[in-house]
């Protein structure tokens, strides 16, 4: 059983070798496009549509010469990916678009970030390029390239040209070069592959940011998890460039913004009951070029609209500790990690107390930070209020 890539070009694309292959078979599977480049074939012709599960048993099935039509490269965010875990496939790839669309732009790829935005969301897309300094995107009829610079201009990353190539190899081929303003205003073509190239760089903020690079509530500032503690629990998260992260009582969303940043292959879902310190969040993911989701209510409400995640970060319990940590602790993934910040000591005993009981692995760092301030031509250190950051490892169910 073969599976061949075929670009918009039809049989002029094909080796020799291909188009014997084609003729001899008994059943011809492809998209509709496709198998229109064949109307001579006289054979039984199958077109891919909807699921690809009655498709695959269908075919697995056969005992006649089957051939199967991709776009492309199969491998390349194609069929050949899910068919070839299922199938006993030979698969012979053509030119993949975004080889094509980087030769149309005269522009080398082997440094380029590839990702796809056909069939999912864009959310989360900011942080996943932020700092990159080539990008091909594969867009679809939600994330077109309208869509993509219009988002791109909300996070202010206008260090971006883009490069649209349009029905590559096919009669109506367009490529175009574009500010992100000009393709926020321009027309496409469904079939189309994005390019982005900084015209200048943007390097990424490391861990640490400063405090004052936050919006915060006004007058009584304060409300953030200060870099110097931001930054311990970060690194008490242990968060992997997938992880799934949990911020409950965000805030400005200091947290959830640096966990993205690192976690910018995962997805960071925030918590904050006041409606002023999420508008506060939402304006600081912008400011830093992060994209993840962030809702009103007080947990443990609304923490079901959440996926399991890997690491918790508790800035706040708003007094419900003892529930709260029986639904953070049960829907945490295996060896997955809590953090939580606390002042007093009360909390500490009670918050050591319910995370024991629900099987976790405990430890304490107690912090004491002091920062230099000058005085007159001399320095003195002012001290930052002393916390407590409990560290809760859940162990793997038996």
């Amino acid at each position: 059983m073969k599976m061949i890539g075929i670009g918009d070009n039809g049989v002029e694309g094909l080796l020799p070798q291909y188009i014997e292959w084609i003729d001899e078979c008994d059943l011809l599977v492809g998209g509709e496009r496709h198998l229109d480049f064949f109307p001579l074939f006289k054979k039984e012709k199958k077109a891919i549509k909807g699921g690809l599960s009655a498709l695959t048993a269908e075919i697995q099935q056969e005992t006649r010469n089957v051939v199967i039509l991709v776009s492309g490269d199969p491998l390349f965010y194609g069929l050949g990916g899910v068919l070839a875990k299922k199938l006993s496939l030979e698969i012979y790839p053509y030119t993949s678009s975004v080889q094509l669309a980087f030769s149309k732009m005269q522009e080398s790829w082997q440094d380029a970030y590839i990702v796809s935005l056909h069939g999912r969301s864009i959310n989360g897309f900011a942080q996943k390029i932020d700092g990159r300094k080539k990008i091909a995107i594969l867009t679809d009829e939600t994330n077109t390239p309208q869509a993509i610079a219009k988002y791109l201009r909300k996070f202010s990353m206008t260090e971006y040209d883009a490069f649209v190539a349009e029905n590559l190899q096919g009669e109506n081929e367009r490529c175009r070069f574009f500010a992100l303003a000009e393709m926020e205003q321009a027309s496409f073509s469904p079939l189309n592959v994005v390019i982005l190239k900084q015209r200048e760089a943007v390097e990424r903020s490391s861990i640490g940011i400063p405090d004052n690079a936050f919006i915060q509530r006004k007058p009584d500032k304060g409300l953030i998890t200060k870099k110097e503690i931001r930054t311990l629990c970060l690194q008490e998260l242990e968060l992997k460039e997938n992880s799934i992260v949990w911020d409950i009582g965000t805030c400005t969303g200091s947290v959830a913004i640096e966990a993205a940043k690192i976690a910018r292959e995962g997805a960071v879902f925030a918590i904050e009951k006041n409606e002023k310190d999420l508008e506060n969040c939402l304006e600081n993911q912008l400011i830093h070029r992060t994209d993840f989701v962030a809702v009103q209510g007080k947990a443990p409400e609304r923490l079901d609209e959440f996926p399991d995640p890997h690491a918790i970060f508790i800035g706040g319990n708003g007094g419900n500790m003892e529930h709260l940590l029986q639904t953070c602790v049960f829907r945490l993934q295996p060896n997955g990690r809590l953090v939580m910040n606390i002042a007093t000591i009360e909390n500490l005993a009670e918050a050591q107390q319910h995370l024991k009981s629900l099987g976790c692995d405990v430890s304490i760092i107690q912090v004491q930070i002091s920062k230099s301030k000058p005085i007159l031509n001399l320095t003195r250190f002012q001290p930052l209020n002393p916390i407590f950051i409990v560290t809760a490892k859940k162990g793997i169910e038996k």
